[in-house]
Order: C-alpha cells, then structure tokens, then sequence
C-alpha cells in the first residue's frame, strides 16, 4: 500500500482506506460478524485509515469498529465525525454538545483520543462563525482528539473551512461524475497543506458499471430512501446523478477507462492519479470488495489522454445533470 501525508501537520496514512457507512446499515442491514471480516481483510491489505461518524447506525458503525480495535495487532487511524445527530443538526452546535459527542465516540471506540474529528457538513452559518474551531482546538489541547478536519458538501465550504490554519484535513465528494473541486478546490488545499479525504469515489457504485435501470435497493438503503435528496444532500446519494441518467453515464464511462482492471479500480485510481488527493476512503459491503479496492495503489496512472477525454465528458455530458449543493 503506498502512503500519503494527510495534512502537512497530520499524519502518513494508506492512499486506500476504507469508508464505514455501510456498517450503521444505511446501504442495507450488515452482521457485525461481515463488518469484521471486511476490517480484518482491508488492514491485511494494508488499509490503516478507518472512516466512521457518531450516526451512522446510530453509533453501531463505531461500535464495530471498537470491538475489532480491541484484537488488532496493526495501527490503524480511525476519523469519525460530528454534526449530524439529530441533538446538534441543525442549530445546537455548543461546546458542550460537541465535547458529549467526542466522550461517546471515544467510549463506543474504545479508544482515550480520536485520531481525526471532523466536522459532519455543519451549516455554512457556523463554519464562517468560527467558534467550532476554537472549541476543537480545545478539545485538542484536553487529549480528547489528535486532530480536526471537517467534511463539506460545497466548493464555498471548503474554502471558509481553509481560513482555519491548523485545519488538518477536509473531507469532500470526488468522482469521475462530481469533478468540480479539481480545478476549485484541490488546488488550494494543495498550497495549505489541507490533506483531502475523498468520499464516494464510485458515487454509489455507479461507476463500478454493474448497474442497469432495473436495479433495485432495499427500503432502509440510502440509494432508495434519499435518491431525490429526501432526507440529506442529493449529492450523497449517486453523486447527485438521477439514477436512470447515471447508469446511462456510467456506461459511456467503461468505454474510456482502460480494461486491464475493473471499471471500479480504474474509476478509482483516477482519483488517486490527482496529486492533493491524500486517501480515499470507498466503501466495502464484502472482504471481496475490500480485496479490490485496497489493490488500486498498485495499478499504475491513468494516461493524460484519459484524463483528457473524462475531463471532457464530465463537462459536456454531466455536469448539466449534477444536483444539489456543490
């Protein structure tokens, strides 16, 4: 696995690392017994860079990932966030709350200090505020965190979160189908020294090209339950993509990408190909698909012409598709 620094002031971490949404159950229900599978594959593979958040399960997310700390024999960095429970979202952002959230965290990771806390797409409001730094900051100074970064939906957010001089990462939506942050965003967290997390690298298995229009999810599975932005950020959910239109795409992306891997690796190590990138943190619903992806570090860069005909192909084709805040 190769490394990459996340944040000029943060810490060396594995370019593959693994997101854990799929644990809270929110791509369909997922046995501990899975989970721990999929840990255990990914960290053999040389993944040391867990992604989690206090919701996702309502806290199971971070409890299997406890438990699985608990007979590691390997370090491994563990990011989780906070933000988003329905105690804090969207306006009882306080010292207070923050610091119960952190104490949780920890307790279901079983850990005395977080390694990464990020901010979970807190309203605009609250981040040019300010005051939500200053209290991670002490939350820093106390132990309870290593670090602080935070995790946006848009360009803007990402700009205003930069004016924080020890922000140690930020934590953004980038994909073959969402490529706006290259030329907006990469460039100054390249100049800062913002190390980038990158979430929904396959915008919901979109880009691993095994979908047709026919294809259907559980009722409890983000990808049926927030395909129109019913309850979060569209752009969560297929890259904000109608999903018909995003797997007529992704077909039309198969045919540009190179076929001496998957189109999912391939999609993904176009990610990898962008130099600000520091890790990239796709999902794994089995230790098969852990397998696949931690793989991509080693595939080599995608050509220029490559590079050249998606950057193409997002503009022309995609762009005009793309919904909600970006």
């Amino acid at each position: 696995m190769n490394k990459r620094m996340l944040g000029k002031d943060g810490f060396s971490v594995g370019e593959v690392g693994l997101g854990c949404w799929q644990f809270g159950g929110d791509f369909g229900a997922m046995e501990e017994a899975t989970a721990r599978r999929i840990l255990e594959t990914s960290v053999e593979l040389g993944v040391d860079f867990f992604d989690t958040a206090d919701v996702y399960g309502g806290g199971r997310s971070e409890q299997y990932i406890g438990e699985f700390l608990k007979s590691c024999d390997q370090p491994v960095r563990v990011a989780t966030k906070y933000g988003r429970d329905g105690s804090v979202y969207p306006d009882n952002y306080t010292e207070e709350t923050l610091m119960r959230s952190i104490e949780a965290s920890c307790r279901r990771l079983g850990v005395d200090t977080i390694d990464l806390l990020q901010l979970h797409c807190i309203p605009l409001e609250f981040l040019r505020d300010g005051a939500v730094f200053d209290w991670l900051r002490k939350a820093r100074d106390a132990g309870l965190i290593r670090h602080f970064g935070a995790s946006v939906e848009t360009v803007e957010e990402g700009l205003v979160c930069m004016e924080q001089e020890d922000l140690c990462s930020l934590q953004v939506i980038f994909n073959i189908f969402r490529q706006k942050i290259a030329e907006e965003l990469l460039p100054v967290a390249g100049e800062k020294g913002v190390g980038v997390i990158v979430r929904l690298p396959l915008a919901s298995g979109l880009l691993a090209g095994k979908y047709t229009k026919e294809t259907t999810f559980e009722a409890g599975d983000h990808r049926t339950y927030n395909r129109d932005g019913q309850c979060f950020n569209v752009g969560e959910t297929f890259a904000g993509l109608p999903f018909e239109k995003g797997v007529e795409l992704a077909d039309e992306v198969r045919s540009i990408l190179p076929s001496e891997a998957s189109m999912a690796q391939q999609s993904l190590r176009w990610i990898l190909d962008h130099e600000a990138v520091s890790v990239i943190i796709p999902g794994a619903s089995s230790p098969a698909q852990a397998r696949s992806n931690a793989e991509v570090s080693a595939l080599p860069p995608l050509k220029d012409e490559v590079h050249q005909s998606l950057r193409s192909f997002y503009r022309e084709k995609v762009f005009k598709h793309i919904r909600g805040p970006y």
